[in-house]
């Protein structure tokens, strides 16, 4: 069996302009490399209506548990002006010890690290007692409608059982390492639309003004503190993102406002008690201010936590053996799709150092993908021993 490098696969895979939506090739090329390897692999494509079509990759070797999964995604962000890279995004380059190419740190060369050591262990280990199985989705850093949330109930239909699945998103602050994260913060999102009554500036009397409404809302809703963290969690927090009237008259009462809103929340709320708490509010002033209102809200999956077991603890001791830095349990960032996996599996997540991701040039480490792989294969190891 032949070893992968994962630095030559990380540059494979960077080569695919996977823009989400666009797969670009990446999960069929992906699908290849891991059939190679001896696995069974089905591509599941999904769509609706609303949303475009996306291609995802279950991929399994071994029919008996327990079964570790590797969860990744291959659909990268736009690079933006390509003017301001020092290469071509989609054309990865080694430069002082570090592979540049959009996807490079988030997530592409995670899942190259991980093929990598699965390819080292099955060479060691081809009658292991287990299975391994990946789950890569090209619709992670999108809407994720069509991605990871799909493959898991299609999963659950056909019963197929993950013991612990591994999240190969990039945790690291600073150095590869210092962080595991057990658990994700709750998103909600929401545009408040107000409507008033339009009128001329000079007689305010006769008109109801829907900017006054909605800053009094953004005022109120601003200086409710929803809690104050927990042992796990840092405190819950709503930020305004925009607010929006499109009036260019200067002697018009408009009659329209909106605002975006976004909240990242802990595991004191769910997305329906916070629901709760914003309509209230706003049907409150708009009630005072005879103004109409409507909410549109899009929640994104609820804060969550997994609670270190033995396999976290394993993993924990074989990052600070390797990289020789003790990593911390951590909720913080953003969200991922960890969110749909823990309905199915206990999981965790750890890749690279993050710094560089959605960035001009992002970049990895080649020492860190080197170490990184070698936390898989030690991971591989000790699980199914």
């Amino acid at each position: 069996m032949t070893i992968v490098n994962e630095l030559k696969l990380s540059k494979d895979l960077i080569r695919f302009p996977s823009v989400t939506p666009k797969d670009g090739g990446a999960i069929k090329f992906l699908s290849k490399k891991l059939k190679k390897l001896g696995f069974n692999c089905k591509i599941l494509e999904f769509k609706d209506k609303k949303s475009k079509p996306i291609k995802n990759l279950y991929a399994r070797i071994g029919k008996k548990g327990p079964n570790l999964c590797y969860a990744g995604h291959t659909d990268v962000v736009p690079p933006g002006n390509i003017k301001d890279w020092t290469i071509n995004p989609f054309k990865p380059s080694v430069k002082e010890n570090y592979l540049i190419g959009r996807g490079a740190n988030d997530m592409k060369s995670s899942i190259a690290c991980f093929v990598a050591a699965v390819s080292k262990f099955l060479q060691q280990n081809q009658k292991f007692n287990g299975s391994i199985s990946f789950l890569i989705t090209g619709d992670e850093e999108g809407y994720a409608i069509n991605g990871t949330k799909k493959v898991v109930d299609y999963l659950k239909k056909k019963r197929e059982k993950i013991d612990f699945c591994i999240v190969g998103e990039p945790t690291n602050p600073n150095k590869l390492g210092e962080m595991i994260k057990i658990g994700r913060r709750g998103s909600l999102s929401g545009t408040i639309k107000i409507t008033g009554t339009q009128g001329h500036i000079a007689y305010p009397h006769l008109s109801k003004n829907p900017i006054n409404t909605l800053v009094a809302i953004c005022k109120k809703l601003k200086e409710k503190k929803l809690d104050k963290g927990t042992r796990n969690f840092q405190p819950s927090n709503l930020e305004f993102t925009s607010i929006n009237v499109n009036n260019k008259a200067h002697n018009v009462i408009p009659a329209r406002a909106e605002a975006q809103f976004n909240i990242r929340y802990n595991n004191l709320h769910t997305s329906m008690t916070l629901k709760r708490k914003v309509t209230n509010i706003v049907k409150k002033i708009s009630k005072k201010t005879k103004c109409n209102y409507k909410i549109e809200y899009m929640a994104n999956g609820d804060a969550f936590l997994t609670k270190p077991d033995k396999t976290i603890h394993l993993i924990k001791r074989i990052i600070k053996k390797v990289t020789k830095l003790d990593p911390k349990f951590s909720t913080t960032g953003g969200t991922s799709d960890a969110r749909f996996i823990k309905k199915i599996s206990p999981c965790l997540e750890f890749g690279l150092v993050n710094k560089t991701m959605h960035r001009v040039d992002e970049c990895v480490s080649l020492s860190d993908l080197k170490k990184l792989t070698k936390i898989y294969n030690s991971i591989l190891v000790e699980y199914f021993k």
